[in-house]
């Protein structure tokens, strides 16, 4: 592989992890690189891959949210456990069910949450203090079972809407939001890389490679939401979810 692919791919797999820690969609900057650097590969295997080096970034980052940020462990492990059932799944099922039959109804609810995050100007400002109730475990449950399916089969955007459902239904802030999309994510990796690694799909050279950039990218992009808060994540979240609505708009039509 030339120098300047490797390159390439680390700078990419540096900026996913900044931004996926921040506000999710580290996949929207690291499988176009993957599949523009190696285009030769299956999509099963760019997805693998892209799940190794995006686990350890994840991790890490949850790992430093969970140092600051307090949140309830009965609802970390429903989420966790939800969302790794559910995600190892979606991927089991990447070879059955074509992702074109997703695009046009993920590209309609990226819009929704776009208009809806910017019309309402404090959604997700504020954390409520609440207690652990039922409707809040069985939403929880609900959102991670649906949004963990939806990384395991393709991926783009999943933090994103972790962190719009976190917000809309359990009145949390971005911050928190941010946090417990970590706990998410990182289970949703390791249930697909459940199923990928036992198959072929990983490219470990590449993804082990990529993964050490993903890192550090992920310990940036945590330092910078503990810094500036739930205002400076909102920006980057509403940013970031009109690229994925362009680039997903443009796949389209």
């Amino acid at each position: 592989m030339d120098i300047e692919i490797i390159i390439s791919l680390i700078v990419f797999a540096f900026m996913a992890g900044a931004i996926d820690a921040a506000v999710g969609g580290g996949g929207l900057i690291q499988i176009p690189a993957i599949i523009g650097s190696l285009p030769h590969l299956a999509p099963a295997t760019v997805f693998g891959t892209n799940k190794l080096a995006s686990i350890f970034g994840t991790a890490s980052a949850a790992f430093s949210y969970l140092k600051q940020v307090k949140l309830p462990w009965l609802l970390l492990g429903i989420i966790a456990l939800c969302s790794f059932v559910s995600s190892f799944i979606g991927a089991a099922s990447v070879t059955l069910i074509p992702v074109e039959v997703f695009k046009p109804f993920i590209l309609i609810m990226l819009i929704v949450i776009a208009i809806y995050t910017f019309t309402k100007k404090q959604f997700g400002r504020v954390h409520v203090e609440q207690k652990l109730n039922r409707k809040m475990l069985v939403m929880a449950a609900i959102g991670s079972l649906a949004i963990g399916f939806y990384d395991g089969i393709f991926g783009p955007g999943t933090g994103s809407f972790f962190i719009f459902f976190f917000i809309r239904y359990l009145s949390v802030d971005f911050l928190h939001a941010s946090a417990l999309s970590k706990i998410g994510n990182f289970t949703t990796n390791l249930a697909a890389l459940s199923f990928f690694v036992p198959t072929g799909h990983v490219l470990f050279q590449i993804g082990g490679m990529m993964a050490l950039a993903n890192i550090c990218g992920a310990l940036l992009g945590v330092r910078l939401a503990l810094k500036y808060g739930s205002g400076f994540i909102r920006i980057l979240f509403l940013i970031l979810v009109s690229l994925l609505i362009c680039r997903m708009a443009y796949q389209l039509f």
